[in-house]
């Protein structure tokens, strides 16, 4: 499953297509990790992505062009124009990469913008238990945030706990772990740990 890849942002024009992990040598390479399934598409020498990066970041508000993409052993690394020593690229690591997209074009599969997933009702167990408020795009994941009574919970928005987004439907169906949505009952007062009643049973055997 692609997770979203749509950002309200530019009416909506935009895809996070990639995130900068790590640097590559001494030439200012960065390792990629693709959110896209047609790289050769969005990283040919010449495209422009902008940059979601902390405020303090000396890249932020700019735009980063891309001089040539590689790969070594399967591992996709970019090279950028004006990024041309380790140290620039370190100043980069965690950026997420975002182009610009006709609104016409055809959709990746499994690819969702942001305003198509919001005001979704979230289904459990074809129970409704909250509508999507917003997406959270975090360099490791994104999040859906659900609007659940009036607390927020906070989905992964991944193939194994979402397993099926119907648009046309109104829905996303969840399949979260206990705990997510409620929290885990309290253990009885006087229970045990059997993994201490354990040792403590052998600890009494040895002693005995």
């Amino acid at each position: 499953m692609t997770v979203a890849q749509g950002r309200n942002r530019s009416a909506q024009t935009q895809l996070r297509v990639g995130r900068l992990t790590k640097a590559h040598g001494l030439k200012g390479g960065l390792k990629l990790e693709l959110f896209t399934d047609d790289p050769d598409k969005r990283f040919t020498p010449g495209s422009s992505f902008s940059l979601q990066v902390p405020e303090e970041s000396p890249w932020h508000g700019r735009r980063l062009e891309l001089a040539e993409l590689r790969w070594y052993n399967g591992m996709p690394v970019g090279f950028f124009v004006d990024v041309a020593d380790r140290s620039a690229a370190e100043s980069l690591v965690k950026a997420i990469l975002w182009v610009d997209q006709d609104p016409d074009e055809v959709a990746e599969p499994d690819a969702w913008y942001d305003h198509q997933l919001v005001g979704l009702d979230v289904v459990r167990d074809g129970v409704t238990v909250g509508v999507i408020e917003r997406l959270e795009h975090l360099p490791a994941q994104d999040l859906l945030v659900v609007k659940v009574d009036d607390r927020e919970v906070l989905i992964p928005f991944v193939k194994a706990i979402v397993p099926e987004v119907d648009v046309d439907g109104g829905r996303v169906v969840v399949t979260p772990p206990d705990g997510l949505f409620e929290p885990l009952p309290d253990e009885p007062e006087g229970s045990v740990d059997p993994e201490s009643a354990d040792r403590d049973g052998s600890e009494t055997a040895e002693q005995g």
